[in-house]
């Protein structure tokens, strides 16, 4: 009895050992299970929060997807409306190109052709039609410096200068469009006016007139000043229904009785005081030339402004006058015409 109960002793002391041996053990392998569930609850929200980052990552790329589609189309549509676009330019120029010379029957002979023969937005009309024409000395050239050089050189060299060739050139391109039902005639100013190719008027259709009129304008020699006033009370005499003025600038001269008008006491050259004119002047004088020699209302004005140097204000001047008109302002390219 004594030996089995000191058996069962002896087992339990054994087993008590062999369970204090194995307890850090399974601390170790509890801490161990802990830390990987630990690990794994980070690397499951990780991986959430990758797959939350991915699905807007395709929805972004989606919608550029979406765009790309979308610029894709828009750039075909406008690439087909570009190319019927570049069509239509073609076939206007092949018709500009084509376009017929001045047939044996027209009076006026214009050679030029291609685009460069037309302005856009200037018709030649009217019943009677006055062609105004600045003869001026700054009509031989665009820079001041050549225009000086002009001054001081024989007719012939004057007659020669690159502006007044071309606004030859202009006087034939208009008068080679007028219609055939207008009568016509052609003013030249500078400190004068003279009517050119006869006095009064003359038809379209008379060949004999219009080179009279050119005839006249190559003997002129571009020279003196710019008195628009004496232009326009020679034109007014002829009461037209259309004037078609070819110019560079605003006028530098007049016949009104500057010295008495208040706005104009500081123009020295208005009162015979100065040969030189401020462009503030000029265009104190262009606005008194017009407020006293502008032609009836109801007479259209446009004007074909040459280039020239150190005269900003006409373009802006003539376009006011030429607006209440219902004319244009024109301020060609230089291969026109």
């Amino acid at each position: 009895m004594a030996s089995g109960l000191g058996a069962i002793i002896l087992v339990l002391i054994l087993v008590k050992q062999d369970v204090d041996k194995h307890s850090p053990e399974a601390e170790l392998l509890q801490a161990d299970l802990a830390r990987i569930e630990q690990q794994d609850g980070s690397l499951k929200q990780s991986i959430s929060e990758l797959n939350r980052d991915a699905l807007a990552e395709i929805r972004e790329i989606t919608k550029i997807q979406a765009k790309i589609t979308r610029l894709k189309s828009e750039l075909e549509q406008k690439s087909d409306m570009l190319s019927q676009k570049q069509l239509q330019m073609s076939s206007i120029k092949n018709s500009i190109k084509n376009a017929p010379h001045a047939k044996q029957d027209d009076v006026v002979k214009a050679d030029q052709g291609g685009e460069e023969n037309y302005v856009m937005g200037l018709k030649v009309e009217g019943k009677r039609i006055v062609f105004l024409i600045d003869s001026s000395a700054s009509m031989t050239d665009e820079s001041l410096i050549n225009i000086i050089r002009r001054k001081n050189s024989s007719e012939a060299e004057k007659k020669k200068g690159p502006k007044w060739l071309r606004t030859k050139r202009a006087v034939r391109w208009l008068l080679a469009r007028a219609p055939k039902s207008s009568q016509l005639a052609v003013v030249a100013f500078n400190k004068q006016a003279y009517e050119l190719g006869g006095m009064g008027w003359f038809s379209s259709r008379d060949a004999s007139a219009i080179a009279k009129a050119f005839s006249d304008l190559d003997k002129l020699v571009p020279t003196g000043s710019t008195n628009l006033q004496r232009g326009l009370k020679k034109v007014n005499a002829l009461k037209p229904t259309d004037i078609y003025l070819v110019t560079d600038g605003l006028p530098t001269d007049g016949v009104s009785g500057y010295s008495s008008l208040n706005p104009f006491a500081a123009c020295s050259s208005l009162v015979g005081k100065s040969n030189k004119i401020s462009g503030a002047c000029r265009v104190k004088l262009f606005r008194q030339t017009v407020a006293e020699s502008a032609p009836d209302r109801g007479t259209k004005i446009n004007v074909i402004l040459l280039p020239i140097e150190g005269d900003p204000e006409a373009a802006a001047e003539y376009w006011r006058w030429t607006a209440t008109t219902g004319g244009l302002l024109i301020s060609p390219a230089v291969s026109w015409p």
